[in-house]
């Protein structure tokens, strides 16, 4: 595991859009995307850069059940407004929030995982250590799930709403195998509100309790952290 601290998370940003030159170098690839406050620096280098990810597939963790793809809280809206209405991709591919059948929805999302593996991932990291919306408890070999989110992750996401009410309790998320799948991760986190969460991913044990942890069993993962992020890790 490779770690690299910042003063300012602008330049972990910068890092991390270094990784997608790198990557697209030697051609298409399939990218797993993430949502929230933590990638939208690397969104908007990738929005004003000149690289093309028109033959390139992107694949995103998660979506909130319920939410249409056109609502203004879902995923899919977040990634239209920071990505892809600027840079488009040869195909984007997003759990559907307004599918109500799980089962199905499940079923293919898996296929749609199963037929673009993951050259480059992008993570945040919640408070709480979950990875998309893998919750601590998450088994390590899960696929793509329905989730009931924690009222931790419920409290952290309502800052994206106008009441806490309207935050979506439950979500599709991509699972923890299909994210160790991935040939190459990049965790990204600043603030010190991630501070527990990067010390139990870097130092504490591999348990289901910090789903982060597992990371640790992964060949080839880059954590980008600001020193807040970082401030319990003994470097």
């Amino acid at each position: 595991m490779e770690i690299l601290v910042y003063d300012q998370f602008d330049a972990a940003s910068d890092k991390a859009f270094d990784f997608f030159v790198q990557a697209l170098a030697t051609g298409p690839k399939t990218f797993g995307l993430a949502t929230g406050s933590t990638p939208e620096a690397l969104y908007q280098r990738l929005v004003e850069s000149d690289l093309d990810f028109s033959q390139s597939v992107s694949v995103n963790l998660d979506e909130y059940y319920g939410l249409s793809s056109d609502h203004p809280k879902s995923y899919h809206y977040f990634m239209n407004q920071h990505l892809f209405q600027h840079k488009p991709f040869k195909h984007s591919y997003l759990p559907d929030g307004d599918q109500t059948d799980s089962d199905y929805e499940i079923k293919r999302y898996n296929q749609v995982l199963a037929d673009n593996p993951i050259d480059l991932q992008i993570l945040g990291i919640g408070s709480n250590g979950h990875i998309g919306f893998n919750e601590p408890g998450a088994p390590f070999d899960g696929l793509t799930q329905l989730v009931d989110l924690t009222p931790s992750t419920i409290e952290a996401n309502k800052r994206f709403f106008d009441r806490v009410e309207d935050v979506p309790t439950q979500a599709y998320s991509m699972g923890i195998a299909s994210i160790m799948s991935a040939k190459k991760i990049i965790l990204m986190a600043y603030g010190e509100k991630k501070a527990d969460a990067i010390y139990g991913l870097v130092e504490g044990p591999v348990t289901p309790d910090l789903p982060a942890s597992i990371l640790q069993r992964h060949p080839d993962v880059t954590l980008l952290l600001d020193k807040a992020a970082a401030a319990k890790l003994h470097l």
